[in-house]
Formats: C-alpha cells, structure tokens, sequence
C-alpha cells in the first residue's frame, strides 16, 4: 500500500480508476471545455468508453500495446488518453510540433501500433508510418468534438481559408469521429491494471542526440496527483473552479495537473495556440477563473496585453509556474495585473514531474519551494558524497513519482537511477535549513527555451550532419523573453561559404522549429576544448556577443 503522509493511493489502482471515480462523483459537472465546447464528466465517461470499445473490438491492439498520441489542446485529447488507458494501452505522448525526422524515432523507439494524429499534421504521418510498426491511424480535426454547425464551419476555414491541412493520403485511416460512433455501438471490456503498470512514455531529448521514454507508471501519476493535490487544495477549496490550461497536454506538467484537476471535480480550459495571444485572451474572457497554470514566458506576454488587463480577475486565487525559471519581474508584472500571486513548482519529466512547490501561505520568488508530501531530495558533490545545508551540489530526488526507467534502455537508467531509487537531476542545487531550494545551475548539455527542453547533443548531431561544418557545439543563450535561446559556435571546413540562414534551412528538416538555434558564430579557428577534448561551452557563451552573431 502506497502512503504519503497518511494518504492512501491503494484506493486507486491506476489512473483509470480515478477517472472513472471522478466521472462517477462528478457527472453533470463541466470537465473540458476548448473554444466554446464543453464535456461533462458524465459526457467523458461516454466518449473514452467508446474510444476504447473501438481499440478493443475493431483493431488487433492488446493490453500494454503503445498508442501515440499526437494533438494539441483540443477535447480529443483527453478522451483518447484516458480512453486508451482504458484499454490497457500505454500513451505515448507526441509534440505536434515534430518534424517527420523526429516522429519516426519516437514512434520507433516507443513501438508504437497506433497513432492519432490531427489532420494538420497527417501528411507528416504518411511520410513516417510506413517506416514504423504502426498498423492503425486516427485522424482528427479540429473542432471534432463540437456541434455539427460549429464543427463544419470551423473546420472548413481551418482547411479552405486558412488552408492549415496540407494534403495526404492515409488511405488506412479511420476518423476519431467513425471510430467514435463504432465504439458507442459496443460496451468497453474492463481491464485489470495495476500501479506497477506503465501509463505514459514521456520522451525526452537526450544527451546523446537520441531522445529517450520516460517509462511513467499509473503508480508515477497517481502519486504526483495526490501530491500536487495536497499541495494545492487548500486554495483550490471551491466547488466549481474553473482552471485555464494553456501548457500543452503531450507535456508532462500540463498532463498531470490536468489529472488533478479531474480529481478534483474542476473545469479544464484547454486553449489550443496560447501563442495567439489575441485569441487567448478572447477566450479567457468567456470564463469566471479561478487558476492558471503558466510559465513565465506566456505571463510576460498576457501582461503585454492591453485586452488582458482588462479581463476580470476577481475569481482568480491560483496561478501555478513551471517549465522554466519564473523571474521577479514577470511574477510582479502577474501580481500586478491581476492581484494575485505566483506559485512557483519544479520538476521534470522524470518525476511525473512535480518535486517542490512553494507554498501559498510563503512563496519566495528565486526558489523552486518545498518538496511535495513523500518525497526526499539531498545534494551531491562530483563523487557521488552527500552534501550539507546551503552546499552547492547536484539535485537528487526520492519518492513514489520517480519514473521506472527510460524505455529499453538499463545504461541510460543506471546513470541516473540507483538502486536505492535516487534520481539525479542534473541540476545544481542549495537546500536552505527551512526546507527551501533553490537552483543554481545546470549540470545537463540542455537549453530550457520557453518550457521546453533541448538537448545541446541533438543539435549539434543535426548541424553536423551538414558536409561543410567541422566542428560545431551548441549552448544556451540568455534570453529575457524566453529564459534562453540557442546558439551555435562552429567551424566550417576550408573554403566552406555555408551560411546560417542555409545552415537553419538543413536543421529545418531534422529538428522542430523551436530547437533550430537563433544565433550563429562563424569561428576562425578550432573551437576550444579541455584536456579531455570537450568544448569548453562555457568559456565560449561568455566571450561570445550575440551583436557579432548571424
């Protein structure tokens, strides 16, 4: 039986089972709503039955099997997630952001037999399925899950006017709709899972340039649901909070918070493009709010918003950040606008992936808080020794969130993963004697760009794939906006004109937009290295000025 501090989880034996007790308790009450639409508790127990009738009964998919799932905010994605977990599948969670290039290996690597994909993207997937095991393809549109009124002229400006939907030819697709309406026909067949289980495939970048599955297991989630739970329900008391999700669900932050918030018996706002800050704002406006979870890149932007100021903030008590640093000056321009403080979190990917929050009664701004109810953190020096109070040394963390491993890969695992269940972060970290901790610096090659992680080695391996590039590393770049950007110090081969713009054009294809590097140094000389023969990365960022880059 799984404790934290008093707290059973073995009431639940899966993520399942607390979806399923929550669309019990909660029935009539909204659940999901996105640009207008909104899903019941009740209405979601119908539609994930019926998504997962259908994997049962009209496909060759079987208990543990992966499904990727490849959307943005829209309804469709928690109704296949939590009706493929009612299956027995395994979630693996996809970017839509992913060139064809980085699609395959995920999908390769994960072992993937299915995929749902939103029509905007399938010409990527008829690039790619035919080079994986995938045998079954859902494809979705946009407004899929609204009236058929609302759903024709939606999606008929998405493909005619706006013309977002490229062409493809998936002549074996079925639509989620179709599949939707097959499965209501059939009752889902209960399956036995177990906490042990794995949920999710979390795929992170990797240090090697190969992006690596965070092997989640129901036990993970359920975990950091109720840790988070604790941690946030005292604010969160009422009984129709009404949450904005803007972070996407394929990532872990959003996927579990979202979990709590079902939990919980709260409304969902999933907002698909929160880069369209406009139409954002728009749609908050729609909605008596009452918790935001952001991070600091999207506070800036809101709060440069004039319409944003004006929204009604009187219902607002919780406002989570995570994902990247939150800066003293985005939470003051935050507190500023809307009157209400920022609750700042840290985590990763493979802790499911909330460690420490600050509290709501005590948030210090400059510290990633408190660890959450069950968990442990300590501080390393290089040699692996335990460290003291307001030591500088390497984050490690203990607790019942702590991923399995990285799928089918027991080397990766073992060099973070000890037999006592310490995961090392890769962060440099202080513990103050009153439990605070706060982050120093990063032992991880990886740029964190707006929330989202890169890892410096898929970089490199992509720019270096180039025939006129020497030697290249890649580093981040201090960015006010987005925390760091990317940038590049390389050597061409003798007589090489290569120039950046043809250099981010050859990435174009191999990497996603967001990982493609903003700055270019051109060297004269071989780029500096330490006795051992590795870039000297830091040395580099710091003699280099972003005004003498292309």
């Amino acid at each position: 039986m799984i404790q934290i501090s008093g707290v059973e989880l073995g009431q639940y034996q899966s993520v399942t089972d607390v979806f399923l007790e929550a669309c019990g308790k909660y029935g009539q009450k909204p659940a999901y709503s996105c640009m207008g639409q909104s899903l019941s508790f009740a209405d979601m127990d119908r539609l994930t039955a019926n998504f997962a009738a259908y994997l049962q009964n009209h496909t060759d998919l079987e208990v543990g099997d992966r499904i990727a799932i490849q959307l943005p905010n829209v309804l469709q994605f928690p109704i296949a997630a939590f009706g493929a977990m009612r299956a027995g599948l395994v979630v693996v969670n996809t970017n839509p952001l992913y060139t064809a290039r980085e699609m395959e290996h995920q999908f390769n690597d994960s072992g993937a037999k299915a995929l749902l994909i939103l029509a905007n993207m399938a010409n990527l997937a008829e690039e790619v399925v035919p080079k994986t095991d995938i045998k079954h393809v859902l494809v979705t549109e946009l407004a899929d899950m609204h009236p058929f009124a609302k759903r024709l002229l939606i999606n008929t400006v998405v493909k005619r006017v706006k013309k977002l939907v490229p062409a493809y030819s998936l002549p074996q697709a079925v639509s989620f709709r179709d599949a939707l309406a097959k499965g209501g026909k059939l009752a889902p067949t209960p399956v036995a899972i177990n906490l042990d289980d794995t949920a999710v495939l979390q795929y992170t970048g990797g240090t090697t340039g190969v992006s690596k599955g965070a092997q989640l297991l129901h036990q993970n989630l359920v975990a950091n649901m109720m840790q988070v739970r604790l941690a946030t329900e005292s604010v969160l008391d009422g009984d129709s909070e009404v949450v904005i999700s803007p972070l996407p669900l394929y990532h872990i932050y959003a996927f579990t918070l979202t979990l709590v918030m079902c939990d919980l018996g709260h409304e969902v706002v999933l907002i698909p493009n929160p880069r369209d800050i406009p139409g954002f704002v728009k749609e908050m406006s729609k909605h008596k709010f009452s918790s935001f979870a952001g991070l600091n890149t999207l506070f800036v932007a809101l709060c440069n918003n004039k319409e944003f100021a004006e929204l009604d903030f009187s219902y607002l008590k919780h406002t989570m950040s995570g994902g990247m640093a939150l800066t003293q000056s985005a939470a003051d321009m935050w507190r500023s606008v809307t009157g209400c403080e920022v609750m700042e979190g840290y985590g990763l990917t493979e802790t499911a992936p909330v460690v420490s929050i600050n509290p709501n009664e005590d948030i210090r701004i400059g510290t990633i808080g408190k660890v959450v109810q069950g968990t442990e953190v300590k501080v390393i020096d290089s040699d692996g020794a335990d460290l003291g109070f307001n030591e500088e040394g390497e984050l490690c963390v203990k607790g019942p969130q702590v991923m399995a491993g990285y799928w089918q890969r027991p080397e990766a695992t073992a060099d973070v993963l000890d037999a006592e269940g310490w995961f090392k972060t890769g962060d440099v970290a202080v513990l103050a004697e009153d439990g605070f901790i706060r982050l120093v610096d990063r032992i991880k090659d990886m740029v964190l760009r707006g929330g989202e992680n890169i890892y410096c080695a898929e970089v490199e391996s992509a720019i270096f794939d180039h025939e006129d590039v020497a030697e290249c590393t890649v580093f981040g770049v201090a960015d006010d906006r987005l925390g760091e950007e990317v940038g590049v110090a390389l050597l061409l081969k003798p007589g090489a004109t290569t120039t950046a713009d043809e250099l981010r054009n050859h990435c174009a294809g191999k990497l996603a937009k967001f990982k493609i590097p903003r700055y270019f140094w051109f060297m004269n000389e071989a780029l500096p290295r330490n006795a051992s023969g590795k870039f000297l990365k830091r040395e580099l960022r710091d003699s280099l000025d972003v005004a003498d880059s292309f």
